[in-house]
C-alpha cells in the first residue's frame, strides 16, 4: 500500500490505493512516512464518500506547494498561510469542520486585526478550501459559505493638496538637477506616480527598455495582465531628470521596500499624516478623469472592471459643482 525507499539523499514514498497511485520525494523518512499516511487516509475517505480526517493545515500546506508556488505574489502567500496554520483552526479535522470553528477563527483575528486584513485571509482560505472542493475532491462543499463575513470598512478615499505635494518633494530633497540620493529618487517616484497612476511595485519595475517615446510598456502589473502607459509632458520631465545608469537599467532604481520604508520617513519630515503612498492613484486617476473618458482611463490605469473606478475616483462634491456651471 505505501513503500518508502531512500534514493541518494532523499527518500521516496509510493502510494497505491483503490487504484490510485501517487510519490513524492522527501528530505527525511518521517516527513514520507507522514505524507504517506495521510494521503492513504484522504484517498480511502474520498473513495468511500467521505471527508478525510485531515487536519486543516493538510490544505493549507498542499496550497501553498501547488497553488500558491505558481504565483507571482508567492512569498507573500506563503506568509499568509503560514500565519493560517500558527491559528487553531489549522488543528481542527476536516471531517469535523463546522461555521462554528470558521466563526470562531475570524472572531479572534478582529480582536487583533481590522476587518479589511481579514477579508484578505478570508479570500485565500475561501480558495484554499474552493480548490479542495473542485480539484483535489477532498472535502464535498466550502464550508466558508454559510458564515457571515465581516463586515467591509468604507473604501479609503485620501486625496493629497498641493501644499503636500510641495513638502513631500521639499522633505525628499528631489529636484530636477538633483536626484543623487536614494531618498530624491522616492520624491521622484511620488512624482511620476500621481502622473501616470502607476503603483509603487510597477514604477520600481520599470526599466529604460520599457519606455518608447511617451508610452511605457508594462509587461507584469499587479492583475497580471500587461498595458501601455501613456506619458503626460510632466512625466517625461521628471524621466529626464533621471540619469541613466550603466549596468542598471532600471529607471529609478528602486525596490518596493526601499520606497516603503523611505517615504514613510519623508512624511515624518515633512509632517504629514495619515497619508500612503498608495494615495496617489487616488489622486492621479481622480485628476485623469477629469482629462480623459472613462473607457480611456481605465485602460490607462489597468482597470478592467469599471465599477472599480468608483473606489479610486474621490472628486470632491465642491469641484464637481464648479464643473457644472
Amino acid at each position: 500500500m505505501a513503500s518508502i525507499r531512500r534514493r541518494g539523499k532523499h527518500w521516496r514514498a509510493e502510494i497505491c490505493v483503490d487504484g490510485v497511485r501517487k510519490s513524492s520525494t522527501f528530505s527525511t523518512m518521517r516527513d514520507a512516512k507522514a505524507w504517506a499516511s495521510e494521503e492513504v487516509t484522504r484517498i480511502k475517505a474520498v473513495s468511500a464518500g467521505g471527508v478525510p480526517d485531515l487536519p486543516v493545515r493538510y490544505l493549507l500546506d498542499r496550497y501553498g506547494s501547488e497553488v500558491s508556488s505558481k504565483k507571482r505574489g508567492v512569498a507573500a502567500e506563503l506568509i499568509r498561510l503560514a500565519r493560517l496554520s500558527r491559528d487553531a483552526l489549522a488543528d481542527v479535522s476536516l471531517c469535523r469542520l463546522s461555521s462554528a470553528d470558521l466563526a470562531l477563527w475570524r472572531d479572534r483575528r478582529l480582536e487583533y486585526v481590522k476587518s479589511s486584513s481579514v477579508l484578505r485571509d478570508w479570500s485565500l482560505l475561501g480558495h484554499v478550501f474552493s480548490v479542495a472542493v473542485k480539484e483535489w475532491r477532498i472535502l464535498k462543499e466550502n464550508p466558508l459559505l454559510s458564515v457571515s463575513r465581516p463586515r467591509s470598512l468604507p473604501s479609503r478615499d485620501r486625496l493629497i493638496s498641493a501644499d503636500e505635494i510641495e513638502r513631500v518633494i521639499l522633505a525628499s530633497g528631489y529636484a530636477p538637477d538633483c536626484v543623487d540620493t536614494i531618498t530624491a529618487r522616492v520624491g521622484a517616484a511620488f512624482l511620476f506616480a500621481i502622473e501616470t497612476a502607476m503603483r509603487a511595485g510597477e514604477i520600481c519595475s520599470l526599466r529604460w527598455p520599457m519606455v518608447s517615446g511617451n508610452v511605457a510598456k508594462l509587461a507584469i502589473t499587479k492583475n497580471g495582465f500587461p498595458r501601455q502607459v501613456p506619458l503626460s509632458s510632466q512625466a517625461l520631465k521628471i524621466l529626464s531628470s533621471l540619469p541613466v545608469v550603466p549596468d542598471d537599467d532600471r529607471v529609478f532604481r528602486l525596490a518596493a521596500s526601499q520606497v516603503d520604508a523611505l517615504f514613510r520617513k519623508i512624511k515624518k519630515r515633512a509632517l504629514i499624516e495619515d497619508l500612503h503612498f498608495h494615495d496617489t492613484r487616488h489622486e492621479a486617476i481622480t485628476r485623469l478623469a477629469r482629462r480623459l473618458d472613462v473607457l480611456d482611463l481605465a485602460r490607462m490605469v489597468g482597470i478592467r472592471n469599471l465599477r472599480i473606478l468608483m473606489v479610486y475616483y474621490n472628486a470632491k462634491p465642491e469641484d464637481i459643482a464648479l464643473r457644472l456651471g
